[in-house]
């Protein structure tokens, strides 16, 4: 095991007897370009507890999209591992793969994604929908969280009747709407003008540390990095910790 994930392992014995939500341990990503192969993450190392949030600050290129997409089990590592709740990713089937996502991981993404021929709260419903549960306790959920996020007003409007940051607040319903452990957010503020994205991610937090959801930001902007609990950057194709 690296010095890193010794004292990770003094640090969750000593601080809170409890293993991280999330962590990536020893991973590597590679991708060939032609006859080269470009390094992204080579033994990266990120522990994640519930109730924590985590700024990923990073320039272009430097793997953040890559190690959110490990981190929720979009992208399988080169090597190493991902261990969600302490149980280990890397070998399990697509199926479980596929479940954990769906159920223990949200995603939201730069762009909004919603699907442009369902209101609101339809976009909100679905995820609920396809977990299974019943449309009546779906619907519940889904009101009360847009409701939380200033939206109570646009419940039945379309993506294309919405500002764009009453877009990206739907999104980040969507993304808790299964009541998700884990919370992966890439630029989630990226597209929008500073006065909204400030609206915006101010719901965002307000929404994650009252539900306790785990939270990693990929994110530029340092005013945002700055309200998170840590700050890390990659370097070198390994996690850093910033000041």
């Amino acid at each position: 095991m690296s010095d890193l994930g010794v004292e990770l392992e003094v640090e969750v014995q000593e601080e809170a007897q409890e293993i991280p939500i999330l962590f990536l341990h020893d991973v590597e990503r590679h991708y060939s370009q032609g006859d080269a192969t470009l390094n992204i993450l080579n033994g990266a190392e990120l522990a994640l507890w519930a109730g924590q949030s985590v700024a990923l600050v990073a320039p272009s290129g430097a793997g953040k999209s890559t190690l959110l997409h490990l981190a929720g089990l979009l992208e399988h590592p080169d090597h190493g591992e991902v261990y969600i709740d302490g149980k280990a990713t890397a070998i399990l089937p697509d199926a479980e793969r596929t479940r954990i996502r769906r159920n223990e991981i949200g995603f939201v993404y730069q762009s909004h994604h919603l699907l442009p021929e369902f209101t609101a709260l339809e976009n909100v419903l679905m995820p609920q929908l396809i977990r299974g549960l019943s449309r009546g306790e779906a619907k519940t959920r889904a009101v009360e969280l847009l409701d939380y996020l200033g939206l109570k007003g646009r419940l039945n409007h379309r993506p294309a009747e919405m500002s764009g940051g009453e877009q990206q607040r739907v999104a980040i319903a969507r993304a808790v709407a299964n009541a998700p452990r884990i919370l992966l957010a890439d630029e989630p503020t990226g597209n929008l003008d500073v006065k909204t994205a400030d609206h915006v991610f101010a719901a965002f937090t307000q929404l994650v540390r009252a539900s306790g959801l785990a939270t990693i930001i990929a994110t530029h902007n340092m005013d945002i990095a700055a309200r998170m609990d840590r700050r890390v950057t990659i370097r070198d194709g390994l996690v850093v910790e910033l000041d």
